[in-house]
């Protein structure tokens, strides 16, 4: 089941990945909340249609006492990723889609310290010196040639927080709810959210959405509608900085979708500062790793 769960999240990740593309192709003609409350629409329909063909063997559980309802849970777990989503898409404005796949990839350290603090694991020193060379790394990737950091760079590093805040809280609560409904729920939470948000700051018009529907379709079908849903199935069986580990891989996903599709490049110390992250990466991990393949003692 452990490995069902890894394959899951690291699907998550190539869909996410690719998505970035997505989400900043998308903006072209759309307002960031624009552009996520019609992602976050198709990824409700999409989803509603799953709660509704689950139905029989949602009411099998029920009649047998083994139903959990999610609905509740969702709307925590929605507000955490309106807010996580929403500052990675405003971020996307001012920042390029590698450079953001790369600083939300710090979770991955964020993820174990928030589990620690929230005593739900422990602080090593591998942790430790795996964020300082995440840090390091993401100074190298978003600091060029002054001390001030660009608007979106900051808004990716909050939003990895944000990020981080919604992994714990699907670790905690994913094994023992309904799935589709949890993210269905979490999913209509970001919608109304997005929704309420673009009402508020934008001008919606119908055309340029409808220009861009297949960006709107990608992340809203597959970002939003499967790869969310996977991510709270494969949670159920990873532990979370396992998960973080395996998701964390969205960054490759999302680079190199930049490069293929957009065309970005990068400046040798900003590839720096990518190894500088994915070394932090492999730090952070290193005692798990040890853990789980022992050194053969002597005979």
């Amino acid at each position: 089941m452990q490995m069902r769960g890894n394959i899951l999240l690291l699907i998550t990740a190539l869909i996410w990945g690719t998505a970035f593309v997505a989400q900043q192709v998308g903006m072209d003609e759309l307002g960031p909340f624009t552009y996520a409350a019609a992602r976050f629409f198709l990824g409700t329909i999409f989803l509603w249609g799953l709660w509704l063909m689950d139905g029989k063997k949602r009411n099998s559980r029920k009649e047998r006492g083994l139903h959990h309802s999610g609905w509740k849970l969702g709307l925590g777990s929605g507000l955490l990723l309106f807010i996580a989503s929403s500052m990675q898409q405003i971020a996307l404005q001012y920042t390029t889609v590698g450079k953001t796949s790369f600083i939300t990839a710090l979770y991955i350290v964020l993820v174990p310290l928030g589990a620690a603090l929230f005593r739900l694991g422990k602080v090593y020193a591998v942790n430790w010196l795996g964020a300082v060379l995440a840090v390091s790394g993401l100074y190298l990737l978003t600091i060029q040639g002054s001390l001030a950091l660009n608007l979106g760079d900051i808004l990716v590093a909050l939003s990895a927080l944000g990020w981080t805040a919604q992994i714990l809280f699907i670790d905690r609560f994913a094994p023992h709810v309904d799935v589709l409904e949890l993210s269905l729920s979490q999913t209509i939470c970001c919608f109304v959210a997005s929704l309420a948000a673009a009402l508020g700051t934008e001008t919606i018009t119908l055309a340029p959405i409808l220009h861009s529907w297949f960006p709107i379709a990608y992340a809203g079908v597959l970002s939003t509608g499967v790869a969310f849903t996977l991510q709270i199935v494969g949670q159920k069986y990873a532990a979370p900085s396992e998960a973080a580990v395996i998701m964390s891989f969205e960054a490759v996903f999302g680079a190199l979708a930049s490069y293929i599709i957009l065309g970005e490049q990068m400046t040798f110390a900003q590839l720096s500062g990518c190894l500088l992250m994915f070394a932090g990466v492999i730090v952070s991990q290193l005692r798990t790793i040890m853990k789980k393949n022992p050194t053969p003692q002597a005979q």
